[in-house]
């Protein structure tokens, strides 16, 4: 295999590691959210590119198909994407919550604002 034929691979390494970047360094909530999405995103393609058979059918049964795709690992994603628009909408609710309470979504404000609470 060339490097070419495994551009889509690439693709997620580059990908994963733009999103773990993301939701590790950023302060900011939302920040880290869209971080997530990217990480999510990057395991949905990972699963897709190794469900792909070179030369496979689709699952459907005719005369003189011998090899045949696999279609579990594209109904899995169809699931980890609902899972995936769950958890986006989650973080969202909370980190609206949390800049209601504490006025910022910046991690350093928050941890003032907390440590200024256990004081009082």
């Amino acid at each position: 295999m060339t490097l070419i034929s495994m551009v889509n691979y690439w693709a997620v390494i580059v990908l994963m590691m733009t999103g773990y970047y993301c939701m590790i360094v950023r302060g900011n909530m939302i920040k880290k959210v869209i971080g997530l999405g990217i990480f999510q995103t990057s395991v949905f393609i990972l699963f897709i590119s190794a469900g792909k058979v070179n030369g496979g059918s689709t699952p459907v049964l005719r005369d003189g198909v011998d090899l045949y795709s696999n279609p579990l690992p594209h109904v899995l994603i169809l699931t980890a994407i609902v899972v995936g628009i769950a958890t986006t909408a989650v973080a969202l609710a909370l980190t609206v919550r949390i800049r209601e309470a504490y006025g910022s979504i910046d991690d350093d404000d928050i941890d003032a604002a907390a440590e200024e609470d256990d004081r009082v």
